[in-house]
């Protein structure tokens, strides 16, 4: 039985929030991490609700407001997105772009722990963790893997 996307997505949220509260921030990387993590949570939430408050976002990074505020007007001022006081958050076409980059790595990853026997919970966790870390070309073999695997199953599979 498939959920409603609303529910997938509020499971998406909650992950990065409970990901957040866990994860060990390493000195470098701070930056570029943060910043896909803002794009990402603001992608989810205008998927869910189609838009992004300042609040929300900080609910499920687990920042305070002024720390949104301030990565809101770094992210504005690298043309990642867009933001009208009192009217909300959007994102640009490149901000979009990184956005759905990152969640794609994120169902990647969580694919693939899920298949290795990683239980649901921890393998988003575990990937909310690694995939800003993952080399384009380690992402591109690994969707090998993953779509190797499944054509297999489906062959052995009786009809």
């Amino acid at each position: 039985m498939l959920k409603p996307a609303a529910y997938v997505n509020n499971n998406r949220l909650n992950n990065i929030r409970n990901a957040h509260g866990k994860k060990r921030v390493e000195r470098g990387q701070l930056h570029t991490d943060r910043m896909e993590d803002y794009l990402e949570v603001i992608y989810e939430l205008i998927q869910q609700k189609g838009y992004a408050t300042a609040i929300e976002i900080s609910e499920y990074l687990n920042v305070s407001c002024p720390s949104v505020t301030k990565m809101v007007q770094r992210l504005y001022e690298s043309k990642y997105l867009h933001y009208e006081r009192y009217r909300g958050i959007s994102l640009t076409h490149e901000g979009i772009s990184i956005a759905k980059n990152i969640s794609d790595k994120h169902g990647l990853l969580a694919e693939f722990f899920k298949m290795i026997g990683v239980d649901k919970d921890i393998a988003n966790i575990d990937a909310e963790g690694i995939e800003h870390h993952l080399h384009p070309v380690t992402l591109k073999k690994l969707q090998t893997f993953i779509n190797t695997l499944k054509d297999n199953s489906v062959k052995e599979t009786p009809h």
